[in-house]
């Protein structure tokens, strides 16, 4: 199994559990569980692929949608013996923000050779699926916790695309020093609370009181 294979199906399978483990909080039927699990698990993948004008990359192999739903399946069985799930949903995100990061800027790279579309390309697969999931399965946005998590994104993604594409380091050892650089950025500010400073201006007004 090559490199791009081993993170797309790591990567898939991870982000479908944590949209199953979403699911789960709902307490949504089994439906509900491949459902989510599918939309987070190929999102991010499937938004990268249409950008890049690539095919996309679960219709050239339906494999993909076999892990989601057997992963979806495993959770629906077996979620309730998880003793905090939304933990559990963090720290696999994190593992998938990471693994995505890495493989958007790879698949970046070698499309177009840009290491700036490299960059964006790994923050939107390893970001959009778990925004899907929040949105679908009503939880909070993980954009909208205060813990770092575009970052960590890009900070896996650039550096794949530096070590990669500038510093001539072969393909794996790049990969795992990305994806170990994205988790402890991520990981970090799960365990740490590592946030940026917010906006401390003046609160918006309401539509209505505006003249």
């Amino acid at each position: 199994m090559n490199l791009t294979l081993f993170f797309d199906y790591a990567g898939v399978a991870v982000f479908a559990a944590t949209g199953a483990l979403a699911a789960s909080r709902k307490q949504l039927d089994i439906i509900g569980f491949l459902f989510l699990a599918g939309v987070t698990g190929i999102g991010g993948g499937t938004l990268r692929d249409v950008m890049l004008d690539v095919p996309v990359f679960w219709v050239r192999n339906s494999g993909y949608l076999l892990v989601c739903a057997a992963v979806g399946i495993l959770v629906f069985f077996t979620a309730h013996l998880v003793e905090s799930r939304y933990k559990l949903l963090l720290w696999l995100d994190a593992l998938g923000l990471s693994a995505f990061a890495v493989l958007g800027a790879h698949k970046g790279l070698a499309a177009t050779g840009s290491s700036v579309v490299a960059i964006v390309m790994g923050m939107l697969t390893a970001t959009f699926g778990g925004i899907m999931r929040d949105l679908l399965a009503g939880e909070p946005s993980v954009l909208l916790r205060p813990e770092i998590y575009v970052t960590a994104a890009m900070t896996g993604a650039a550096a794949y695309t530096v070590l990669a594409h500038f510093a001539g380091v072969p393909a794996i050892p790049a990969a795992a020093i990305a994806f170990a650089a994205a988790f402890a950025v991520r990981g970090g500010a799960l365990h740490f609370g590592w946030t940026f400073p917010p906006y401390k201006g003046r609160p918006g007004r309401r539509p209505e009181d505006i003249s």
